[in-house]
């Protein structure tokens, strides 16, 4: 086949429309990548926590606080190392300490502000429902001297986690009155299509809902990250 000078002009032109359209994908792409979705893996070990007061510190000012929210003292308390969130804005931030074990804080936030319910520690898991919050506790599966405390405001348990993750703790029954009636089914029948929490693990969760938004660093202690 033969083309007029014309012909190849065009021809040639499209060529380069092509190659110009694959480069701005591969760009694209690449920008994409730098801002750390649910399929990438964050690691959180003790190096990765920032220096922390000690224990007792912590503990007088967690204690002493003012304030009469959960979200707001674990906030103040600890540094946020994750923040989880959905298309909707819904949100569970990460936070992490080295001072404290799962049984020395649980003691120290129940005593501060009793939560409307305590789940059994299972599988090195403990969750706290308050109002308008789930706590979980648990080791970092990267380093078990690194305790991460979720805190995932309730839109976001209702939009995300997965029954069969939540009832290991807590009762259908308890889940249906406190999450609107028929959720779990509802919750279910979503899962089977991908879409389901199951907490945080630092890791991609398989069918986790939203993105992972950036890690954001914040010096712990009285005061900090408010």
């Amino acid at each position: 086949m033969s083309f007029t000078l014309p012909e190849r002009g065009i021809q040639l032109q499209k060529k380069w429309i092509a190659l110009i359209g694959i480069l701005f994908t591969i760009l694209i792409l690449s920008a994409c990548s730098s801002d750390r979705g649910m399929s990438q893996e964050i690691r959180i070990t003790a190096d990765d926590v920032p220096p922390e007061p000690t224990q007792d510190e912590l503990t007088s000012s967690i204690q002493g606080s003012p304030s009469n929210q959960i979200d707001a003292i674990i906030a103040a308390s600890f540094p946020l190392m994750d923040t989880v969130s959905d298309d909707s804005g819904t949100t569970s931030k990460i936070y992490a300490t080295t001072e404290f074990n799962l049984e020395e804080l649980a003691k120290v936030i129940t005593s501060t502000i009793e939560p409307d319910e305590t789940s059994e520690v299972v599988d090195e898991q403990q969750i706290f429902i308050y109002p308008d919050y789930f706590v979980t506790l648990k080791p970092s599966e990267d380093d078990a001297d690194v305790l991460l405390i979720e805190v995932a405001s309730e839109a976001f348990v209702k939009r995300n986690y997965a029954p069969s993750f939540l009832s290991t703790y807590f009762t259908i029954r308890m889940l249906d009155s406190l999450l609107g009636n028929n959720w779990s089914s509802n919750r279910t029948q979503a899962c089977q299509t991908g879409g389901c929490y199951g907490g945080y693990t630092g890791k991609p969760s398989g069918a986790s809902t939203g993105t992972r938004g950036r890690s954001t660093f914040r010096g712990g202690g009285p005061g900090a990250g408010k």
